[in-house]
């Protein structure tokens, strides 16, 4: 089986160092870089399964990296800083993080997040009886993974897909805020609302004609989300 290999971020040489080690006796292969720039270049050349990235760096720092990182990678990444800001948070899953873990941090929380993220990069399996799902303007292609809006074909990251996918197989039923989150990032994610309400929003930017007021994805205050049933 291939290694997974995940590429670890961060200006200290010290945290880098300990999280090398630690995460290759986790059994992961491991690459470092000290930078933003050797970041980029580093995903570019080697392509590793996941990224760890800290925002607190000079020159270019996590965001910057994520934002450039994003416009020709959809590999995952978890953002470390040194910032509990609930801004900072939702920046971070807005440029296309997959997780946010704020310093200080547990070594053994961080392989969780990592295998939580390791788990969702396998696609839900697809109903057996249904191919095409039509909701409004859209067309869910659940075999291909593939979305159309107003018939032209649109790109959704991976998290983008999943959680899409799942309303739509779920179409006319309620989905709660536990529900989503546990499917698609796991039981650790089941109270986090946060980054489930950061990923519609990104969604809804994608798939509605006025995101501001969604028509596909329906908001129920204070319980989930639902798409209603699927048009004949």
């Amino acid at each position: 089986m291939k290694q997974f290999r995940v590429l670890v971020v961060d200006d200290e040489p010290r945290i880098l160092k300990f999280l090398e080690l630690k995460l290759k006796a986790s059994g992961y292969g491991v690459l470092t870089a000290n930078n933003g720039f050797e970041a980029l270049e580093q995903v570019e050349a080697q392509e590793p399964d996941l990224v760890v990235l800290d925002v607190l760096m000079p020159k270019k720092d996590g965001f910057e990296t994520l934002k450039e990182l994003r416009a020709f990678s959809s590999v995952p990444v978890i953002i470390l800083s040194a910032k509990e800001a609930d801004t900072d948070k939702v920046k971070g899953l807005e440029l296309g993080a997959d997780d946010y873990l704020a310093k200080p941090f547990s070594p053994d929380e961080l392989v969780a997040r990592i295998e939580a993220v390791r788990r969702r990069l396998a696609s839900p399996q697809d109903r057996k009886d249904v191919e095409f799902i039509t909701l409004g303007h859209m067309s869910v292609n659940l075999k291909k993974h593939t979305v159309t809006v107003n018939e032209e074909e649109i790109q959704l990251t991976r998290i983008e897909w999943l959680l899409l996918s799942e309303l739509a197989r779920n179409a006319g039923k309620l989905m709660t805020y536990t529900e989503l989150l546990t499917k698609i990032w796991g039981p650790e994610y089941r109270d986090d609302v946060q980054i489930l309400r950061t990923w519609v929003s990104r969604l809804r930017q994608k798939i509605e004609r006025e995101p501001d007021q969604p028509a596909i994805i329906r908001t129920i205050p204070k319980t989930g989300y639902m798409v209603d049933q699927p048009s004949t």
